[in-house]
Order: C-alpha cells, then structure tokens, then sequence
C-alpha cells in the first residue's frame, strides 16, 4: 500500500497559521470604508422603475422612472441619468435629463449639460449657459405654507368691481301704480 510522506501534510508552525477562516485584516473580508456624509451613488448601468424615499443625498446616474422624495437631503441627476420622476428635495441638481415635475425646499441647479422638462417650485433657482429648460418655475421669497381660501381682492379693486356692478344694473325710476 502507499502511503503519502508525512512532509506533504500541511503542518501548523507558530509563526504562521492557516485557517480556512478569513481573519479580520485578509483583504476578501475588509470591508470598504463608510463615510457618513457620501451620497448614495446609483451608477449609468442602472436602471429603475418605482419610489425612492429616504434622507440622505442620493447621486443618480443611471436610468430612472417613478418618483423620488429626499426629505432633508439633495438629489442630483448626472451627466448620463434619464430620469422620468416627480422630484421632491431639499436641493435639486441637474447635470443630465429629467423630465417631471420638481420641488425642491431650497435651490434647484441646472448645469450647462442638463435639460429640465417640467414645472420646477423652489425658493432659488441657477440655471448655467448652455442648460435646455422647457419649465414654468415658481420661485418663492420664503417657505409660504399652502393657502386655502383665495386672497382678498384689493381695496381699489373692490371698490372698482362695486362701481361696475351699480352700473350695470338699469335704475328704473319709473313705478307701477
């Protein structure tokens, strides 16, 4: 019968150790650094339809048809993103396409490379030389909360619309008796 050497067999030394367990420093088990403050990043290969929602800045790239809703963070469509969404965000930055309606809470950008097809509500608004906007955009002074009756007409206004009124109608001085 044969019969392996005992120098082939794998032998444990106490400088050097091999367990079939990754250990914390190997580089298949280290895990990428995390840094609290990165956007989300959705690359150009990428592709969704549906909802996104959360906190954080989100950077998209990619291809994108739904809505989005960045509470307290910022969302910016990049120099390749086709994006087909109602946008909702602190700030919006647009470097690429996106087609829909935006409100963003603070300030809406639109690069020299990015094209906004929608009505935009924001407070401010940077539009670069060269950016394509088919929009009608409401800009607003401070964060006006939704009115619910319609305004009141002006003083001059009233009075004037009064006037008409009292003109309009035929006096009839003459009475049946």
């Amino acid at each position: 019968m044969w019969r392996k050497p005992e120098e082939s067999n794998p032998q444990s030394s106490p400088d050097s150790s091999s367990s079939p367990v990754s250990s914390p420093q190997s580089p298949v088990a280290a895990a990428p650094p995390v840094f609290p403050n990165a956007p989300a990043c959705l690359g150009r290969t990428i592709t969704i339809k549906g909802e996104i929602s959360g906190q954080d800045d989100l950077f998209l790239d990619g291809t994108f048809e739904g809505k989005i809703h960045i509470a307290e963070g910022s969302f910016t469509a990049g120099p390749n993103a086709r994006v087909n969404a109602e946008i909702d965000a602190r700030e919006i930055i647009v470097r690429g396409e996106v087609i829909g309606a935006l409100k963003a809470r603070e300030r809406v950008q639109v690069w020299s490379t990015g094209k906004v097809t929608g009505p935009i509500e924001t407070r401010g608004i940077v539009i670069e030389d060269g950016a394509v906007l088919h929009a009608k955009a409401e800009v607003r002074q401070k964060a006006v909360p939704p009115q619910t009756a319609p305004l009141a007409a002006p003083p001059r206004a009233k009075e004037a619309a009064a006037s008409a009124a009292a003109q309009a109608k035929p006096h009839d001085h003459s009475q049946t008796r």
